[in-house]
């Protein structure tokens, strides 16, 4: 924070006013609908969101991350206080604050002990699946609360608001920007008004309840909202402590995987660099003060970091000023949002988490790779049957081993010459000149115990089939470290091919692992040279072999 204020310029002053007042009317139908999500009274995802994103502009390193409430991790709070606590009860609260608390220690663990390259275990088709579960999970479990009843039953008059706020909204994320358009407004003012739709079909909603009859016929309300500002929180259940850890480590996780990727995609379009420690400290600050200011976990959001972006943030200070317009609005009078209908809040919520599935990667993916769209499939699987909490562990589950498999099993390609160059290329893929007595194998991939045996036993399988060959060349090019294992390995296939009277040796080492090498005692017992260069190697080694044929 104190970068940022030291150099702060007036002329940022007014998009930040602009991007806090637009986020500001976001947040409350928004924040409201995530603590229902949550299991917990509306009035929490609004507390939710004053005290963390203070936290988060004096720690994080994004300039218009904003951080509150969030859909997924609303849900994976549902999963994990709902068998300990009746949704919306005293206890309910008290647990969501414990939640935040566990999930805000680690995150500040984490960033103290540089632990910001764990994001890059969880692959993007793994996350999507992960996140189109939860979101079918939110869908279904909203629906109730939209029709008015518990399915397949229907309350008329809630379905026929929640349907109708459901179809404004829809019909507003597809077609109001381009209305607005047409009527003249700039295409950024226009994705803005449309953003904040819900926020007008909120407000149309309590219009109605004060004006019709709707709550005489059953149509449920938020209820009374507390006025005034949240109040320190040190309440906790001492007895809950162990059952939610699990849960706590998981948000943690999720937390910083998506507040990342939001992050990350809106700092290229202004060639800003993010500190992922500096974000973990950030997001876990964060999620500390929301324990201790009645909320529950919280996570940098894309949707509405992405409208604070295009409303024109310049600097953390659009956080501030929306945080600080929050807090004024729990000043005033509250009595207006009694009246906010459930089946409105549903159909935000709906149409909010709807917006953020991914498809198009599992389209891709599938004709990319299958392996990551079956990984795609799994993850969503695992969430709809086993449980949010269960879906996580089976998206890292599934990232990590997807990760050692192909690790495991590196790419090896036997190289030929192409003519009249000191070119050489995989001999399955193009034209290239080989040598039957000189077999030239290029490895892939870094070797360690993971895959030594399986190089190994495709080196064993490539002599087999260039049984004439006595000299093989390894290029290195590619290997950027050797464990020990690997060298151990390498030192006995060296002892096997003496024997066999076949030639080891080796091209373009890397300075690094060459320096590794001389360590050992592999270099001093290698039946055969070291070359700089495949060409070199290829040359000398062919004309060895030719020289070694007697003449006839």
């Amino acid at each position: 924070m104190l970068h940022w204020l030291k150099h702060y310029r007036s002329h940022q002053l007014p998009g930040d006013l602009s991007a806090g007042l637009v986020v500001a009317m976001m947040m409350i139908p928004q924040g409201m609908a995530y603590a229902l999500v949550a299991g917990l009274p509306p009035v929490a995802g609004i507390y939710a969101s004053i005290a963390p994103p203070m936290l988060y502009a004096l720690f994080g390193s994004s300039s218009t991350q904003s951080v509150g409430p969030m859909a997924i991790v609303s849900l994976m709070t549902a999963a994990a206080i709902g068998p300990l606590a009746a949704p919306g009860s005293a206890l309910a609260g008290v647990l969501a604050g414990q939640l935040a608390l566990i999930a805000g220690v680690v995150l500040l663990l984490c960033g103290l002990l540089r632990m910001g390259f764990l994001a890059n275990f969880f692959s993007r088709p793994v996350m999507s699946g992960f996140t189109v579960g939860s979101v079918i999970v939110i869908v279904f479990g909203q629906l109730h609360t939209l029709l008015g009843a518990p399915l397949p039953h229907v309350h008329l008059p809630s379905a026929g608001l929640g349907a109708g706020a459901l179809a404004l909204l829809v019909g507003a994320r597809w077609y109001l920007a381009a209305l607005l358009r047409r009527f003249g407004l700039t295409t950024v003012a226009a994705n803005i008004v449309a953003k904040l739709a819900p926020m007008f079909v909120v407000l149309g909603g309590i219009g109605l309840m004060a004006c019709t009859s709707l709550a005489a016929m059953g149509v449920q309300t938020t209820g009374a909202v507390p006025a005034g500002l949240p109040h320190l929180n040190l309440a906790a259940s001492s007895t809950h402590w162990r059952p939610l850890l699990q849960p706590g480590l998981l948000i943690a996780f999720v937390v910083f995987l998506m507040s990342m990727s939001g992050a990350q995609a809106l700092a290229l379009k202004r060639n800003e660099k993010l500190v992922s420690n500096h974000e973990l400290i950030g997001l876990g600050a964060a999620n500390v003060a929301s324990a201790l200011s009645g909320g529950f976990p919280v996570s940098g959001g894309l949707s509405r970091s992405a409208v604070n972006f295009a409303a024109g943030a310049n600097t953390p200070l659009a956080s501030l000023i929306t945080a600080a317009l929050l807090a004024v609005a729990l000043l005033a009078p509250t009595g207006w949002l009694a009246l906010l209908p459930l089946p409105v809040l549903a159909a935000t919520i709906i149409v909010a988490v709807l917006g953020m599935l991914e498809l198009d990667i599992l389209r891709t993916a599938w004709q990319y790779d299958r392996g990551d769209a079956l990984a795609w499939a799994a993850t969503c699987g695992g969430v709809l049957a086993l449980g949010v909490e269960a879906g996580v562990i089976v998206g890292v589950a599934l990232s990590m081993g997807t990760l050692i498999w192909r690790a495991s099993r590196p790419h090896i390609a036997v190289l030929g010459r192409i003519a009249g160059t000191e070119h050489f290329r995989n001999i399955e893929r193009y034209p290239a000149e080989t040598q039957p007595e000189l077999l030239v194998l290029r490895i892939d991939a870094n070797l360690f115990f993971g895959n030594v045996e399986a190089v190994n036993a495709r080196i064993e399988c490539e002599l087999a089939l260039h049984s004439s060959a006595r000299q093989l060349l390894l290029v290195m090019s590619a290997v950027s470290s050797i464990d020990t294992t690997a060298l151990l390995a390498l030192t006995e296939l060296n002892q096997s091919l003496q024997r066999r009277g076949i030639g080891l040796h080796l091209a373009e080492v890397k300075g690094p692992v060459m320096d590794r090498l001389r360590h050992s005692s592999l270099l001093d017992k290698l039946n055969g040279k070291i070359y700089l260069s495949t060409a070199q190697a290829y040359d000398a080694l062919h004309q060895a072999c030719t020289s070694a044929i007697p003449e006839k």
